[in-house]
């Protein structure tokens, strides 16, 4: 533990060489002719731009020298403390008594226009409640995820992905993030809460708009958009229910309002794409440029559940997040930190505090790693993110057995952002298969699940909440 010391601060830490990017000011790298500055203890840390983007962990390894906490920025003028020591994440993630997940009081500090408050400002769902309100919502959400029969989802998934693969399958290229590794959570929600395949192309419009929306005017475009999808998904519940997620979301004996029920089904959306379709990009990109996994796709020692551990441990696709507030100023390994102050968890820095080669990480006996988080507001349906993902990724590699990427692996840019650790584009080639090839395609796959074209039944009755039972 570091010395006491005011709150939010932390003792200035060494450079250490292994930090690949550190921050500027530090007199070890600084640009030749110049006098080295002395780092300032006070200043924090940028996570977001080009630099964190290519290189965290160096940042990471920097950020451990101020102790288990340290003082970062996660957005211009939105400063955090944020958590890179495991036992500390785990101590916070379980203490709901000290730590609040409420973001109200903390929102009066931050610009009103800062891009930080999409993911960050409170709203009645399951990430920002606390005590019998969050166990009322997290209830609706884990009961009727339960109603999902594995071998159902799973046939969704081969529907999604094949019906991506015949996009592209014929041009003997594509890139996997924008094609396909976000396209699938997209395809898998909008069925799974009970809307027809022809709504699919208006969500990924709306979600890729607001992810990459290039001006403020296309981001509002595309938030307006997203408000609409959601309204009229709602409706149609309201006037008939099916066996879909939206209508037991309804149905539950929890009794959601309405706000309540728009703000938890855009919490699950938000929540399911972005950070699963990074640990497909992730896992694939692995796959594809490590032998272990590919010198052919047919062989290889290591599989797909190989890959997605690994992501798991050393590249999670949602880095830094679990938001929280201290109820009152408290002492924490070292540091103290005000009441309502925002603290966030690095599950990558936490991760990667481990030495694999020393008895610790994936597959070593060296306890779990924490990308689903912890605590009472872990990852409550992590289960269905796993077989989305790997079944995502075994159905590709199955119909595109020779895929190969089009680029050194070196060459892969990551987009920028603190949350999130997420390629820009993943360019694969292979070769190209067609309609009218002899042999299975995905054109004529039998396997390729229940098209949520066609209207189910008028009824989810039959499968009511676990609750309610």
């Amino acid at each position: 533990m570091t010395s006491p010391h005011q709150p939010g601060a932390a003792p200035s830490p060494s450079c250490p060489e292994q930090a690949a990017v550190p921050p500027p000011g530090c007199p070890a790298h600084a640009a030749p002719q110049q006098a080295p500055a002395a780092p300032d203890a006070h200043a924090p840390v940028r996570l977001y731009g080009p630099d964190f983007a290519a290189a965290p962990h160096g940042v990471y390894a920097w950020l451990r020298q101020y102790g288990a906490l340290a003082p970062v920025e996660i957005a211009p003028e939105v400063p955090a403390l944020l958590v890179t020591d495991y036992r500390a994440a785990l101590e916070l993630l379980n203490d709901d008594a000290t730590w609040s997940r409420d973001s109200r009081a903390w929102m009066q500090t931050v610009p009103p226009d800062s891009p930080i408050l999409p993911m960050l400002g409170w709203r009645p769902n399951v990430f920002f409640s606390d005590g019998p309100a969050h166990v009322r919502y997290r209830d609706v959400i884990v009961d009727s995820f339960r109603l999902v029969e594995p071998h159902e989802l799973r046939a969704r998934v081969h529907h999604a992905a094949d019906t991506l693969i015949q996009r592209f399958g014929d041009r003997g290229e594509a890139d996997l993030i924008a094609d396909y590794a976000r396209l699938i959570p997209l395809l898998m929600f909008n069925t799974l809460f009970g809307l027809p395949d022809s709504y699919s192309d208006r969500l990924i419009d709306a979600i890729s708009g607001m992810l990459e929306g290039n001006s403020p005017e296309e981001a509002t475009a595309a938030n307006e958009a997203f408000t609409q999808y959601i309204m009229e998904l709602v409706g149609a519940k309201k006037v008939q229910r099916g066996p879909d997620l939206t209508s037991w979301f309804m149905d539950h004996p929890n009794g959601l309002s309405d706000e309540e029920l728009i703000h938890n089904v855009i919490l699950v959306m938000g929540a399911g794409n972005e950070p699963l379709a990074n640990l497909i990009g992730n896992a694939l990109a692995r796959m594809l440029s490590d032998d272990r996994y590919y010198s052919t796709v047919s062989g290889g020692a290591l599989t797909v559940h190989d890959a997605i551990n690994e992501v798991l441990w050393n590249d999670p696709p949602l880095t830094n997040y679990s938001a929280h507030f201290p109820v009152r100023d408290v002492f924490f390994h070292g540091t103290w930190v005000r009441a309502g102050q925002l603290v966030m968890v690095s599950y990558a820095a936490a991760n990667s505090q481990f030495d694999t080669t020393a008895g610790h990480g994936p597959g070593a006996g060296g306890g779990s790693h924490l990308s689903w988080s912890a605590g009472p507001h872990a990852c409550p349906v992590k289960r269905h993110a796993l077989l989305i993902a790997t079944t995502a990724i075994e159905r590709l590699t199955a119909w595109l057995s020779d895929i190969e990427l089009a680029v050194d692996a070196e060459a892969l840019q990551w987009r920028n952002g603190a949350f999130h650790r997420a390629l820009a584009t993943l360019p694969a080639r292979f070769t190209p298969i067609t309609p009218d090839q002899a042999g299975a395609t995905p054109w004529h796959n039998s396997d390729s699940g229940p098209s949520s074209s066609t209207r189910p039944e008028p009824t989810s009755t039959a499968k009511a909440p676990a609750s309610a039972r």
